[in-house]
């Protein structure tokens, strides 16, 4: 349960028992959790937006929407900040994106990223909790998709600096990511079948962080983890509209 432990320590807000020792080998085992620990956002962002939609639709979208930066404590949205700012200011040179990465600071760049993040995902929060057939698995199934998707691109993709993207890459049990992969497909196929182009989802960012920048860091992840959210939120929301038009 050590792992466990620590995968939910490390993504989420939640109380957990306390672990009296730790040893950084631990943080890469934990990445097999990632996905469950997904799971449990999701149920909070679900149960947030559920309460609000018995008032009313942007009710709904912020509580989700707060209780989704609530019990992440905002850790991906860093992610985007940094990355937003990196590339903002590194005009192609490495060293000056890896510089900026680090700095602690957020610039212009980092603030446009985190605002549009943020309005970007109570829209779409919004748009579907005004559908008629609104899924409340899609709440709780993205988180987890995302969050898979963290731990594809660690394995997959080079670290370009230490830090926490490189310490996952340091093991990742494929058997268990494979479990998970066949998991959060069948039940996307059961409770939202848009849900299925996850995987595309997941390996555009992958493919894009290969082309844009050779690999990955921290902040990557935790960038990728925001990006993917929101664009499976624009599909899930389109997706019954698109089925009618292409019917």
């Amino acid at each position: 349960m050590r792992s466990l432990i620590l995968a939910i320590q490390f993504l989420t807000r939640l109380p957990t028992p306390q672990l009296k020792t730790f040893d950084p080998a631990w943080l890469a085992d934990s990445a097999r959790w990632f996905a469950p620990v997904g799971l449990l956002v999701g149920g909070v962002v679900a149960a947030g937006w559920l309460a609000g939609s018995l008032v009313d639709a942007w009710l709904a979208a912020l509580l989700a929407l707060v209780l989704w930066v609530w019990v992440t404590g905002g850790l991906h949205l860093d992610g985007l900040a940094d990355l937003a700012d990196a590339l903002g200011a590194a005009h192609r040179d490495r060293n000056r994106f890896l510089a900026v990465l680090k700095d602690p600071h957020v610039g212009s760049f980092g603030v446009l990223a985190l605002g549009l993040a943020l309005l970007s995902k109570l829209v779409l929060l919004h748009g579907l909790a005004l559908q008629p057939s609104a899924n409340v698995a899609v709440l709780i199934l993205v988180p987890a998709w995302a969050r898979l998707g963290a731990v594809a691109w660690s394995a997959c993709l080079p670290p370009l600096a230490p830090g926490s993207g490189e310490r996952f890459a340091w093991r990742t049990h494929w058997p268990t990511f494979w479990a998970a992969v066949v998991g959060l497909a069948a039940a996307s196929a059961w409770a939202a079948p848009v849900l299925l182009t996850a995987p595309l989802v997941l390996a555009g960012w992958g493919l894009y962080l290969y082309r844009r920048l050779g690999g990955m860091t921290g902040d990557c992840l935790g960038a990728g983890i925001e990006v993917s959210e929101t664009i499976l939120l624009l599909l899930a929301l389109l997706g019954p509209r698109l089925a009618v038009i292409l019917a």
